[in-house]
């Protein structure tokens, strides 16, 4: 009998398979999209991996089903964001902000199946790969909408580009970090190649780095919290001017019990990982 490969485009998935998936794997995101683990005071949000079943869709279906799929995304977080384009008088700027901060900052999710077949058997790599990609182009479309749009209304005037990349950085690194552990955490224990996802059988050497994983979060958790607790003292909630003597302001004590607490729990959980490392490599 001959084996079919996994990896392969010529699996067979009836059309009618790949729409219900993609309609389902949309649904996830735009529920996971609206559970935000944390949300900065001038826009931006961390979520539970809301890019990821979109993603998937490109991965399993190809770039064409995953485009479409994060072109319905990007229209659906326009709906809860109407409110932003209140903020924006000419219709030059509304047009921007559409296209910037929602409709091409979330089709971008359409590549995340680029890497499919490009390094073997590794699954977990890819999807991982894809998430990292997907995560700079949205940083970028934000980064130029903060810098033009946003510049002298939520970003200051003065240094707006600078301004713009630090503060985007500011959730776009943790929901990254999120969205990766999440694509290699699945990629490693379900094989999304196959016309059914199936779970991956792992063996004693080829465990899942749960405790790396919670170390990488852990510090996500704690730069957000931390960002979240200094921005909200450095900027102008009327005006949108940046005000250094905000620093003044910021409450120190509960950012550095956050950062102690955070950095600490991230080495232990890490030394945790590297020991049990050890422990398999010695069997």
């Amino acid at each position: 009998m001959k084996k079919i490969d996994p990896t392969s485009r010529n699996v067979k998935v009836s059309t009618t398979q790949r729409l219900v998936e993609s309609a389902v794997l949309l649904a996830m995101g735009v529920v996971l999209s609206l559970i935000k683990l944390f949300e900065l005071p001038y826009g931006g949000s961390v979520t539970i991996a809301s890019m990821f079943p979109v993603m998937l869709i490109a991965y399993r279906h190809g770039i064409d089903y995953g485009l479409v799929s994060a072109l319905v995304f990007g229209g659906i977080q326009q709906l809860f964001g109407l409110k932003n384009l209140s903020y924006v008088s000419s219709w030059q700027s509304v047009l921007t902000v559409i296209l910037l901060d929602y409709v091409v900052a979330f089709a971008v999710i359409g590549f995340g199946g680029i890497f499919r077949r490009r390094f073997g058997k590794n699954q977990a790599l890819e999807l991982s790969l894809g998430a990292i990609l997907v995560c700079l182009l949205r940083y970028a479309c934000h980064v130029v909408s903060g810098a033009t749009v946003w510049a002298g209304l939520s970003i200051p005037t003065t240094g707006a580009v600078t301004y713009s990349l630090a503060y985007n950085a500011t959730y776009m690194i943790p929901e990254t970090i999120v969205l990766v552990m999440v694509a290699y955490f699945l990629g490693s224990s379900m094989d999304f190649r196959q016309p059914t996802p199936v779970r991956i059988s792992r063996s004693a050497d080829n465990r899942i780095p749960i405790f790396a994983i919670l170390s990488l979060f852990v510090l996500a958790v704690t730069i957000i919290v931390d960002v979240t607790l200094i921005f909200s003292k450095l900027q102008d909630a009327e005006t949108g001017d940046w005000n250094v003597n905000g620093f003044s302001e910021v409450n120190w004590l509960p950012v550095i019990i956050v950062s102690a607490v955070g950095v600490v729990a991230a080495v232990v959980l890490f030394i945790v990982h590297k020991a049990r490392s050890k422990k398999v490599q010695g069997r």
